[in-house]
């Protein structure tokens, strides 16, 4: 079993940096494990923002690519998104999956972009 807690949303000012935690939890080491970060928007379809495979392997959105980047912490069974020239349009919230046999999902961390 595993269980996935995001943290580090909020509120920032566009132009403004943001770096969000997944907390893994459980039997399964972020190692041996597909992790992404997700977002979704009020009245949009979720979306995928960036991916971290078992053996480290990145991989950021075209659209994001640039300004937000992925990283994990295996010590710490943690897994990172930097967030940086944040846009209004990053406004959702964003949430973490891991993979392993089947798909878990954290409750999601908000993150809004308002002047």
């Amino acid at each position: 079993q595993v269980q996935l807690m995001e943290s580090g949303g909020g509120s920032v000012q566009p132009g403004g940096s943001l770096t969000l935690s997944c907390v893994v939890s459980g039997d399964i080491p972020v190692s041996s494990m597909n992790m992404g970060w997700y977002r979704q928007a009020p009245g949009k379809q979720r979306e995928l923002v960036a991916t971290i495979t078992g053996s480290g392997l990145t991989n950021v959105a075209d659209s994001m690519r640039g300004r937000f980047s992925v990283s994990r912490d295996i010590a710490k069974n943690t897994m990172f998104l930097q967030m940086s020239s944040l846009k209004p349009e990053d406004t959702a919230v964003y949430l973490c999956n891991a993979r392993h046999q089947i798909s878990y999902w954290g409750e999601g961390t908000l993150v809004t972009v308002s002047s």
